[in-house]
């Protein structure tokens, strides 16, 4: 579900000054900055909000270690002045902690893909894709990273994405509000159109977005497709 713009500033207004979750280094975004985190997350991806209303995709593991790191923003902990790494599922909200965290420590040039366990807006992460996209971010799954279910999406956004051996990916179908999933609407009907478009924009031809949409969709959201490294490779390259 789409938030307004007045909720966007109240999620970021704190955001901003109170350390995206936890707490921003000197040189955090101020009222210009933040106006400008705003500006971007409405324009990011006008495509995303074709994606079913309320749709999301989670797939729950077991406890990981997480890196420790320097400041939090939202599901972002940033590791160092040239690495962040994704350790939570994103929400409506992610796009904005993105920006913000870039605003603050904007070297970031990889994502260090950790604990993904997915999104609970697919219309917000399919817009958090476009602006890691935008932002020429790597994305980089690290032996032992997880990857799974919406959060695959945002492997597929890095200018760069390359998931070592020992890294693991979950996909499924993506089920709205109302409990539908992908085939339950027309092949051509905007929900299923946006997941295809965004499979473009990240690179893939259109028999590879097709194809790649078709494997994630032939399991239904209550389950899950495990994959290794090697196995996603039959629909996404490292490069």
């Amino acid at each position: 579900m789409r938030p307004s713009l007045f909720l966007a500033l109240a999620l970021l207004v704190p955001l901003a000054s109170s350390a995206g979750a936890q707490a921003l280094p000197p040189g955090q975004a101020g009222a210009t900055e933040v106006t400008e985190v705003l500006t971007e997350v409405a324009e990011a991806s006008p495509e995303a909000d074709d994606a079913a209303a309320g749709s999301g995709r989670f797939v729950a593991s077991g406890e990981v270690a997480l890196p420790p790191g320097i400041a939090d923003f939202g599901p972002f902990r940033v590791l160092d002045s040239g690495h962040a790494a994704l350790v939570g599922p994103t929400d409506e909200r992610s796009p904005a902690a993105f920006l913000a965290m870039l605003a603050a420590h904007p070297a970031i040039g990889t994502l260090e893909m950790v604990e993904c366990p997915g999104t609970e807006d697919d219309r917000a992460n399919l817009r958090l894709g476009r602006l890691i996209r935008q932002r020429g971010l790597a994305t980089h799954v690290p032996a032992g990273g997880s990857v799974r279910s919406g959060a695959v999406e945002l492997y597929l956004a890095g200018v760069h994405h390359q998931a070592e051996a020992g890294a693991e990916f979950a996909v499924h179908a993506w089920a709205d509000e109302d409990g539908r999933e992908a085939t339950d609407y027309p092949a051509t009907a905007p929900e299923n159109r946006a997941y295809l478009v965004y499979y473009r924009d990240m690179g893939m031809t259109e028999a590879e977005a097709a194809a790649f949409y078709a494997m994630t969709n032939s399991v239904p959201n209550a389950a899950a497709r495990w994959l290794t490294a090697a196995q996603l490779e039959q629909w996404v390259r490292n490069d």
